[in-house]
């Protein structure tokens, strides 16, 4: 199983070292001493700490649907020639880019500071693994 330093655990989460070593003292987050001494966490024991402390913002549409790939964010940038737009959401720490009609855009009234949604229903998506053994 894999295993993260505690510079790594903060970098995928979010947040500092500082608040991972909270989180580690606090009990709230288990980790271990690896050969050389460091702190790790084991990478099943991030994963699930990760989905447990996952939030997003609550989805102000209060539309139902099958799609659950959800974003909420704001609108950072919209640029739009005659027929196409393409549109930059803010979600959390995810960039979240769309093209669409620039005729949509006009009529969703999309533009840097509103909040919106993107929603993503795919029945293809790609999950890479990063090289180094992890």
């Amino acid at each position: 199983m894999p295993q993260y330093r505690i510079s790594e655990v903060a970098e995928l989460i979010g947040v500092s070292d500082d608040t991972v070593r909270r989180w580690v003292d606090d009990e709230r987050l288990p980790a271990e001493q690896d050969p050389s001494g460091r702190l790790v966490v084991e990478g099943s024991v991030l994963a699930e700490f990760a989905r447990a402390r996952a939030t997003s913002a609550r989805d102000p549409s209060g539309v139902e649907r099958s799609a659950r790939n959800r974003f909420v964010g704001l609108v950072t940038e919209v640029v739009s020639d005659k027929v196409m737009s393409q549109v930059e959401l803010q979600c959390g720490s995810q960039r979240v880019v769309s093209l669409m009609s620039t005729e949509a855009v006009t009529e969703l009234g999309l533009r840097p500071g509103v909040l919106a949604v993107a929603v993503v229903k795919s029945t293809a998506v790609v999950v890479e693994k990063p090289g180094g053994g992890r």
